[in-house]
């Protein structure tokens, strides 16, 4: 996986996750707090989602079988995919219940300091696990902006993991809101719209995954950064431009490339192979991600024309 820095970022999410959520359920018996329960179902949720992006991450290693000729890349799309309908079925849909269902109730809070603390130190935890998945994605991320790199990214484990991160750490910090305004005012009302507005946050940040791993799983083309490195690339040496280009990559480190190259008239078929495997050459070094390259040669129509 891109990745050993993405499964550094999944490892230390899952391992963060796992404790918090223990400690939410144990505070959540303690205290009676539906914020901490959404908290430390959301908590279940995303160590789920940690393993089945390891899972990916494994399957996708595979070796191409005569069934699946281009290998199994898209696994990690897939894996990502379920994550982003579990985000929202374990995590927002169930806190929106919790919540709504607190608010009819009126349940009242007990040992409420209990929950606090344990905000306290899974905000620590959550911030730990946060900053290790930024660490990681900085250097993919480049120049452009952490939307750009969420909205670009077609390695989508660290997409996943940052708004996951960030999401708890929100989350948290709502929940330790509506515990501390109930502490304060007596009413739990405030705990129970706590835990309606971590089901809101959850279930937009798990549209914003489905609707990106969804793209990448139907299956996304170069970047134009990309593209146009590859274009350059063929258009040295005996090809006198590309007629037609299209690439889409086959998982997170491995792009098809099919392109129409225009080479001159009257080269030999021994030319015409050589100035191919040039082109191919050419593009694997400005590209190492274009692993899967097809190229059609041909004659420039409108230089013929003319």
């Amino acid at each position: 996986m891109a990745a050993s820095g993405g499964t550094r970022a999944i490892v230390a999410a899952l391992l963060a996750n796992a404790g918090i959520a223990i400690a939410k359920f144990v505070g959540f018996a303690i205290t009676g707090s539906s914020s901490m329960l959404a908290e430390a179902v959301h908590s279940v949720a995303d160590t789920s989602n940690q393993g089945l992006l390891l899972l990916g991450g494994r399957t996708a290693r595979r070796a191409a079988t005569p069934e699946h000729p281009f290998g199994y890349g898209r696994d990690r799309y897939f894996y990502s995919f379920v994550v982003a309908l579990l985000l929202f079925t374990l995590g927002s849909v169930f806190a929106l219940y919790e919540g709504i269902h607190k608010l009819e109730s009126h349940e009242a809070l007990t040992s409420p300091l209990v929950a606090v603390v344990i905000l306290v130190v899974a905000i620590v935890l959550e911030s730990f696990s946060f900053r290790t998945a930024i660490h990681e994605s900085r250097p993919l991320k480049g120049s452009g902006t952490w939307w750009q790199f969420i909205r670009q990214s077609k390695v989508p484990e660290l997409p996943v993991v940052l708004l996951e991160d960030l999401g708890a750490l929100v989350g948290l910090v709502l929940a330790l809101f509506g515990v501390g305004l109930t502490v304060l005012t007596g009413n739990s009302v405030f705990d129970a719209l706590g835990t309606i507005c971590i089901g809101v946050l959850l279930g937009i940040i798990a549209i914003i995954l489905i609707i990106e791993m969804k793209s990448l799983l139907v299956g996304e083309g170069a970047t134009p950064p990309v593209l146009a490195k590859i274009v350059d690339a063929l258009q040295e040496g005996d090809v006198e431009r590309v007629i037609h280009i299209k690439t889409q990559y086959l998982g997170p480190e491995e792009l098809l490339v099919a392109a129409k190259i225009a080479l001159p008239p009257g080269l030999s078929v021994e030319d015409v192979a050589r100035g191919i495997n040039e082109a191919e050459g050419r593009v694997r070094a400005a590209v190492p991600d274009a692993r899967v390259i097809y190229l059609e040669p041909d004659l420039d129509r409108t230089r013929v024309a003319g």
